[in-house]
């Protein structure tokens, strides 16, 4: 099964709405920490007759979406059938495929990406939040006045994205977690205490390491763990071993998941302090500033200084 790329759904959209990709994305997103956006069903929708849906697919992001309607929701094994409103969660690691019974549809979505939340800041790590484990309860059918306050954050979304205001995307981190907080609450209380396997403790494990070497507060500060292997001693386990689970419990390699973490730490130092990129690059473990400047650039198209802006 492949994996639909942002880059993907931006182009599936863009020719839904007949319009350049470029055009829907926020302005100077790409020199934020993660991707966030915001759309309108019932615009969506307007320009969705006789175009092709979404192939039954995992994602490389995290979606909410709040519809109203008659719809079928399908989640790896699970179909379910929808009709008024629900509260649907999507994760990267869960295929899953929306199909509308009717043109009769509104409603909000938001996509984003583990990076946008800043788990070295908000003591978020997206994958062990009840509501995006494997085998959860991804959807849930709302009455009119849940609908109505769960529309309500998706409207300040709205309107915080398109704002000037320097701190948008804060304000936008918060109403992500309200909406998580919000499902939440709707889980069965058995779903927000799941049982761990021996696969998922180490992954479990890794992600909690991985996240304690940050923030990182200090130029004096340097990461103590750099590579798969410095991982897999720590945990005990051969790193073929590590690879695996975490290949299977996330769909990317310890490596992956590492240098992921570290430029997304290496996008808060450059944006948040007035640390030089050499100070940055000697905190995140890197020996030579060329080599940090190339990984940077490799993981996001930009020279540290051209991110900084």
């Amino acid at each position: 099964m492949e994996t639909t790329t942002l880059d993907e759904f931006y182009k599936h959209a863009a020719a839904i709405r007949e319009v350049k990709p470029d055009s829907l994305l926020p302005e100077g997103i790409s020199k934020e920490i993660g991707h966030f956006n915001v759309f309108d069903v019932g615009a969506v929708m307007k320009k969705m007759r006789e175009k092709p849906f979404m192939p039954y697919n995992r994602r490389a992001y995290y979606k909410i979406s709040l519809i109203s309607g008659r719809n079928r929701a399908e989640y790896a094994d699970k179909v379910i059938d929808i009709e008024k409103n629900a509260l649907l969660f999507a994760t990267p690691k869960v295929p899953y495929h929306w199909l509308p019974k009717d043109w009769d549809q509104r409603g909000h979505f938001c996509i984003f990406t583990s990076e946008f939340l800043t788990p070295g800041k908000s003591g978020v790590v997206l994958d062990e939040l009840p509501i995006f484990k494997a085998g959860g309860y991804p959807v849930f059918q709302v009455e009119e006045e849940a609908a109505a306050e769960i529309e309500a954050i998706f409207l300040k979304m709205h309107k915080e994205l398109w704002s000037d205001y320097a701190y948008k995307y804060d304000l936008l981190r918060n109403y992500v977690m309200e909406l998580i907080h919000y499902g939440q609450k709707l889980q069965p209380a058995t779903a927000l205490y799941p049982t761990h396997n021996a696969a998922a403790r180490v992954s479990s494990l890794f992600a909690e390491l991985l996240e304690r070497q940050f923030p990182v507060e200090s130029p004096h500060q340097r990461l103590k763990l750099r590579t798969a292997k410095d991982y897999a001693n720590r945990l005990s386990v051969h790193v073929n071993h590590l690879n695996k689970v975490l290949k299977e419990s996330t769909g990317k390699t310890t490596t992956d998941l590492i240098s992921s973490r570290i430029v997304q730490e290496a996008k808060v130092l450059l944006k948040q302090t007035d640390w030089s990129v050499s100070e940055i690059a000697y905190c995140l473990g890197f020996e030579e500033v060329a080599h940090f400047s190339n990984f940077f650039r490799k993981q996001t198209d930009f020279s540290p200084l051209a991110f900084r802006g």
